[in-house]
């Protein structure tokens, strides 16, 4: 064989090598964007697939690690598996054999939101690192409303404070009045990152006094805009004055003068009935003594005619 055959010979086993080690036979597919919920469990969903041509492929390494952390949260090695207290495989009777190498977080905290790699070697080869993410969100709690004063008279302007915690991420309060109109103008809102990593929200609504009305609802909305609880707070009759002016006032007048109209509406025909009674029975008596009088004279002068002798 001369050195041109060699040469070429050689060629083509180097290309065959490359061809060989350029080709993938095992792959770790995650879940790009994993969501969480504080205080429940979690799941970073990761698989292994493999080529055709690998038959009952065996696994001999998986390493979970939160990025920007040199410890491992789960180590597999062996045969032999190390994790950290809040860790495990999702299933529990994981093997080997089980391409299924997703993690699983058994109490969710503001601390697993991020990113977190995985590395896995089989026996028929292995992957490069592959990134997933989890995102952590938490439910806010029942908002609470307060007043300053604490008691409301409608003599003064009122200050009203909703407050509601332990929500993730950032979410907003909002106001509305008994006709469902969000005051937007009139409130302020602030939002506070606790020491366990979520939010606390507090929003104020300031009241003139001659423009409260009979009750305000705050409504804690999450960071889309979903709404996630509300809470509303009666104003008493007495301090409520409806529409910005007096109308609810005006409604408890008009309930409060309809019936003395009413009622003074029946007095004075009560008081004409009589008026008109007595006046008719006046008009009788006079009547009834004139009759008598002309007949007691009409009388006497036929009894006169009838003697006719010219004496009295």
């Amino acid at each position: 064989m001369n050195m041109a055959s060699v040469g070429i010979l050689l060629l083509f086993f180097i290309v065959i090598r490359a061809q060989t080690e350029g080709k993938s036979f095992v792959k770790v597919e995650c879940k790009t964007g994993n969501v969480g919920q504080y205080g429940q469990q979690s799941m970073l969903d990761c698989v292994v697939t493999t080529a055709e041509e690998v038959k009952d492929p065996k696994i001999l390494t998986v390493t979970w690690k939160k990025k920007g952390s040199e410890d491992n949260l789960l180590f597999f090695h062996r045969g032999e598996t190390k994790v950290q207290p809040g860790y495990r495989f999702a299933e529990s009777s994981w093997n080997d054999k089980n391409m299924n190498i997703s993690l699983l977080i058994t109490n969710t905290t503001m601390v697993n939101n991020g990113d977190y790699t995985c590395l896995v070697m089989t026996d028929s080869g292995d992957d490069e690192e592959t990134v997933t993410s989890l995102g952590v969100t938490a439910k806010y709690n029942k908002p609470t409303i307060r007043s300053i004063p604490v008691n409301i008279t409608g003599r003064e302007d009122v200050t009203l404070i909703c407050s509601s915690v332990g929500g993730y991420p950032e979410g907003k309060l909002r106001w509305f009045d008994e006709h469902n109109t969000e005051w937007p103008a009139s409130s302020k809102m602030e939002a506070e990152l606790t020491n366990d990593g979520l939010f606390k929200l507090s929003s104020k609504l300031s009241l003139l006094k001659n423009s409260i009305f009979s009750k305000y609802t705050c409504v804690v909305f999450n960071s889309s805009r979903g709404k996630e609880d509300e809470v509303t707070l009666e104003i008493p009759d007495t301090a409520a004055s409806e529409g910005q002016g007096g109308e609810k006032g005006s409604d408890q007048i008009s309930k409060i003068v309809a019936p003395v109209v009413v009622i003074g509406s029946l007095i004075v025909g009560l008081l004409l009935a009589l008026l008109i009674h007595r006046r008719r029975s006046q008009r009788h008596h006079r009547e009834v003594p004139t009759c008598e009088l002309d007949a007691e004279q009409g009388g006497h002068v036929e009894t006169y005619k009838e003697r006719g002798d010219g004496t009295v």
